[in-house]
């Protein structure tokens, strides 16, 4: 028995189904106090807070049942094999939720208590030519894409979307691995980011190894000092302002780590499913502690594309 256990990032005990999401319940079970902080509570929609309310209360308050709980606030928009895939909340079903958990819970917005720099942000669009648009529109269409080099195809709606950005940054795996070039736009439009900063040390955000491959190409076709900010020393690097480039992934980076002491300025390169992972890694320098007075967060996105 425990007096007390509190979880940090508690939005990732969002999976019901994980195993770290049940030993977690089994955990919280046994202590007499269980407190919970995130700063993305719902950061991919109220269906996420059922998880973390049943890990802080067994049930108390949105019920013991995750598939009652979607049955009782949301409605299914789409199915698979005759499966509910996608959902949306009942009319009044946001205002009956807070309600539901409004006695167990307190929400703080930074900007109400803490002195926060001035946040910018700003899309960068680029564009594909003619040839390069009718090859994304016939993957869209056809789910098939036939390139020099290798095929391009996509089983499903989901696996679709993922060639989709893959093409909106330039590369596209084929079905045997093979990255495919479609087009440059996006380096070059980073390259312009990057130069445009004058110096200032910017956070640079990828999603997929080839393009990382790229980019660590540019960079140091260009002398940049740069690293990934996976490690220890890559990160206190950054922190003491040494590395003009800090490349980070969301999905492996996005939580947890104090960055705001080594820039105030971020590129997306690429942009993720997640608005959790994307809050969160935007959190990284537009946090407390940021000494610049203004954080400035720029999205390069392809026009015309899922982006």
């Amino acid at each position: 028995m425990f007096d007390a256990v509190h979880l940090a990032q508690l939005s990732s005990f969002t999976n019901v189904r994980a195993a770290r999401t049940k030993a977690a319940h089994r955990l919280c079970a046994q202590a007499k106090r269980v407190i919970g902080l995130t700063g993305t509570p719902a950061g991919n929609g109220l269906q996420d807070l059922w998880s973390e309310y049943y890990t802080l209360d067994g049930g108390e308050h949105l019920g013991i049942s995750y598939k009652g709980f979607m049955q009782r606030y949301f409605t299914p928009v789409s199915f698979y094999q005759m499966h509910p895939k996608a959902w949306k909340p009942k009319p009044g079903a946001e205002k009956d939720i807070y309600a539901s958990i409004g006695d167990m819970t307190i929400s703080m917005k930074a900007l109400d208590h803490l002195n926060m720099p001035e946040l910018i942000s700003a899309n960068y669009p680029v564009y594909m030519d003619e040839k390069e648009s009718r090859q994304y529109e016939t993957l869209t269409r056809e789910m098939v894409l036939r390139l020099k080099g290798g095929e391009v195809t996509a089983k499903n709606g989901m696996a679709l979307g993922t060639k989709l950005i893959q093409m909106a940054n330039g590369l596209v795996y084929s079905s045997d691995g093979t990255p495919l070039q479609i087009h440059s736009r996006k380096i070059d439009a980073m390259e312009d980011l990057i130069e445009a900063a004058n110096g200032k040390s910017v956070m640079v955000v990828y999603s997929y190894r080839h393009d990382l491959t790229r980019i660590f190409a540019m960079l140091q076709d260009r002398g940049y000092v740069f690293s990934t900010l996976d490690g220890k020393e890559s990160i206190r690097a950054w922190n003491r302002g040494e590395l003009q480039v800090g490349l980070i992934n969301p999905q492996s980076a996005g939580h947890g780590l104090n960055l705001q002491e080594g820039g105030s300025r971020i590129i997306w390169y690429s942009l993720p499913w997640s608005l959790e992972n994307y809050q969160q890694t935007n959190a990284r320098l537009y946090r407390q502690g940021q000494k610049s007075e203004t954080v400035v967060i720029q999205h390069i996105i392809t026009a015309g594309t899922i982006d």
